[in-house]
């Protein structure tokens, strides 16, 4: 018999996460992404804080969210080791409202995996590279969230 994946609703339980009195994220972009797209080889540029440390890293990729990807691993791997791990599993969008065309507000659903977990984000913008920057933070969030000792664990007690 073959086994049903358990795909963890990562966007649901960060909410629930970040409605509760205390809980700070493990990281903070400053100020926002950087991406450079001239048809050849997109470069992402971002500042990282943590509690501690401030990354400002660059990297490139062979499109605007592997660029954007890259540049988040580039930058968290370092103080998170959980991220080396982390692969992206599937990628979607869809917009909301057909009668806005190219104006309307873009979904962007990612599916990663750490190889012993499965989970999902979603987000939404109108402009397609901050919908995926924006779920790509969110996994990464979850990722490191669900890598810490659970003394760590925000909403723990």
């Amino acid at each position: 018999m073959k086994r049903l994946l358990n795909i963890r609703d990562a966007t649901k339980e960060l909410n629930i996460l970040r409605s509760l009195e205390g809980y700070t994220s493990p990281f903070k972009v400053v100020g926002a992404y950087r991406l450079i797209d001239d048809g050849s080889r997109p470069e992402a540029t971002v500042i990282i804080r943590t509690d501690n440390q401030e990354m400002h890293e660059a990297s490139t990729g062979v499109g605007p969210v592997d660029a954007l990807a890259n540049v988040l691993k580039k930058s968290l791997a370092s103080i998170f080791p959980v991220i080396q791990a982390i692969k992206l599993v599937d990628f979607s969008s869809r917009i909301h409202e057909a009668k806005s065309g190219t104006a309307a507000q873009v979904e962007v659903s990612i599916i990663f995996t750490d190889g012993r977990e499965i989970w999902s984000v979603v987000a939404i913008s109108t402009n397609i590279n901050m919908a995926s920057f924006l779920a790509l933070l969110d996994g990464f969030e979850y990722a490191i969230l669900s890598g810490l000792p659970e003394s760590k664990s925000p909403g723990r007690d």
